[in-house]
């Protein structure tokens, strides 16, 4: 387990690490490496003397030389095996790349890329990153998670694997997820690589391509479910709290109904949340505010279709209810002006097995003589869309095509800037493509995506796409969380951070409803500031002034540098 000892020199802004290692240990640590790039007095030091070529470079070297290789790769899987295998090899220099292309970059480490590399994880695994946890393991999980690499961590992103993004059960593939997650944590939001852990809690799947393939790395078994699952989680909660009691846990792509379940049973046993449910509809909650903005509307005049029942679209339909009940709507109201489809359909009190989470979200029965005709079991979007007039669409139904040039026309009739989100990811399942939805609504649309898109040319003007990318919201909440020390994350705390973001995206003069991926370092500082506030506000985090809470926050951004490596004097005196 690597300790890392930083000071500050006095009149010096870089950092000193020392440590144990030396040699080829040192070369083989990814965290401390500096390849090329470590001095002539470190080389003697560190006894890297002939393990490396003699020219010492500059980190400004080793990026330009490293994008250049880069650019090789042809295709985004080889150019997502070539960054993982950077990050593998050398952490300070993967971040730099990252950061100075950062809008290149992050689609090919995270969504859309970060789907397929989950599918063919067990064909292109290379090194152990994080900690698997499987189910046969289930008595030595504190064993497991006193395995970790590093000693403290600060945030946890954690999967069973069963919901990766739209392509379903990944089994061990799952483990993509985490570890694309957490290098956001780190490259939008400063949280320092050392302090973050990835973790896969391997409970077998159900997919038979991942059983019957012979080079599939994960426990070859059916999904565990029932009481036997939950005693497992149970138990790997609880080894949390013992080894990690003030770590931020996160939850990740877990099925749709049980990630609601996590989160309630969980949220008031330790500092948690899950990014499906409120990241989502904390970034679309923002980019919906912008919307409004653009076209001139408010609250009170919205009325919302979402295709897709599960948590995500339960979460965005929470978080903006609350949003409208903080503009003066009573929570009935509120509530009224959603319309929630599944795959049966329109989901209504007249319907049999309605899940809890959807319950707040139920159109009465009464209502089903708005649509004559139709089948009361399957009343479908172009139904609900040509009874509704909505002002807002959006999807997160994980389905291709779904919003149809017939619909969206319809909505477009009657509204004269409709807001269409389709937001299912990866870039195969969303609902319209942003040319389609501009096409359609001859250019009137405000259109906000999963997966980033190009800009579409029409009519002779540029619309650029905005991603409704959940990085604009979880590194600002966990840094902000990480910088007050706080017990809960609580709803407020995922408002706060939407009318943050919204604050900042109104000030981009041009911006397509979000602020450009270039800020996003920016945005997730103000975030956490806010977050921070928010949290102290609410009584679960230590009173601080918003001064001093800035401070913390400049001093948590951890930035790709190289520091300067000494041996720690216990191993110097043993060599």
């Amino acid at each position: 387990m690597l300790e890392f000892n930083i000071d500050r020199i006095p009149g010096d802004a870089q950092d000193v690490v020392k440590t144990q290692l030396s040699g080829i240990q040192l070369l083989m640590t990814p965290l401390l490496n500096k390849g090329t790039a470590f001095t002539a007095n470190e080389r003697h030091e560190l006894r890297l003397d002939g393990l490396l070529p003699p020219n010492s470079t500059t980190l400004d070297d080793q990026v330009k030389r490293v994008y250049r290789e880069f650019q090789f790769k042809q295709s985004d899987m080889e150019k997502h095996i070539y960054l993982r295998s950077l990050q593998d090899r050398n952490e300070v220099l993967f971040y730099r790349l990252l950061l100075d292309h950062i809008e290149e970059m992050m689609p090919l480490v995270y969504t859309p890329t970060v789907g397929a590399a989950c599918r063919h994880f067990s064909h292109i695994y290379r090194r152990p990153r994080g900690l698997f946890i499987s189910y046969p393991e289930r008595a030595d999980i504190v064993r497991i998670l006193n395995n970790r690499i590093v000693k403290d961590v600060d945030i946890i992103v954690v999967t069973d694997g069963e919901r990766i993004l739209g392509l379903g059960d990944q089994g061990a593939g799952g483990m993509g997820i985490p570890i694309g997650k957490l290098s956001l944590y780190t490259l939008c939001g400063g949280i320092h690589p050392a302090r973050t852990l990835p973790i896969l809690l391997d409970v077998g799947t159900d997919n038979e391509d991942r059983i019957n393939n012979p080079f599939y790395l994960g426990w070859r078994h059916s999904r565990i479910r029932g009481e036997e699952y939950e005693r497992f989680i149970d138990d790997f909660v609880l080894a949390v709290k013992e080894v990690f009691p003030h770590v931020l846990l996160q939850w990740e792509d877990f099925s749709r109904d049980r990630a609601t379940q996590l989160l309630e049973r969980y949220r008031d046993q330790l500092c948690t949340f899950n990014d499906d449910i409120q990241g989502t509809a904390s970034v679309t909650v923002a980019a919906l505010i912008s919307a409004m903005r653009q076209s001139g509307t408010d609250y009170k005049d919205q009325r919302v279709v979402l295709l897709g029942a599960g948590s995500a679209a339960i979460g965005i339909a929470h978080q903006l209810a609350d949003a409208m009940i903080e503009h003066g709507l009573t929570q009935e109201d509120a509530r009224s002006r959603f319309w929630v489809l599944d795959s049966k359909g329109l989901v209504h009190a007249g319907r049999i097995n309605i899940k809890p989470h959807q319950m707040d979200f139920v159109r009465a029965v009464g209502e089903l003589a708005d649509y004559p005709g139709a089948d009361p079991e399957h009343i479908g979007l172009k139904e609900v869309v040509a009874q509704v007039h909505p002002t807002v669409l959006i999807g997160v139904s994980g389905q291709p095509d779904m919003f149809t040039r017939e619909i969206v026309e319809d909505m477009a009739a009657h509204v004269e800037r409709p807001v269409v989100f389709p937001l299912s990811n990866p870039t195969s399942q969303t609902e319209a493509t942003p040319a389609e939805l501009i096409d359609y609504t001859e250019g009137r649309a405000l259109v906000a995506t999963g997966s980033p898109f190009a800009p579409v040319e029409y009519g002779g003007r540029s619309f650029p796409v905005a991603q409704c990318n959940n990085s604009y919201v979880f590194p600002g909440v966990g840094l902000g969380v990480v910088s007050v020390k706080a017990k809960r994350v609580t709803p407020g705390m995922f408002m706060a951070a939407s009318i943050e973001l919204a604050r900042i995206a109104a000030e981009c003069p041009g911006s397509p409803i979000l602020p450009p991926l270039s800020m996003i370092r920016d945005v997730s500082r103000s975030i956490a500031v806010a977050v921070g506030l928010r949290a102290v506000a609410e009584g679960i985090a230590d009173p601080i002034s918003r001064e001093e809470l800035s401070a913390k926050v400049d001093l948590n951004m951890w930035n790709p540098h190289y520091p300067q490596i000494r041996l720690a004097k216990e191993a110097a005196m043993a060599i």
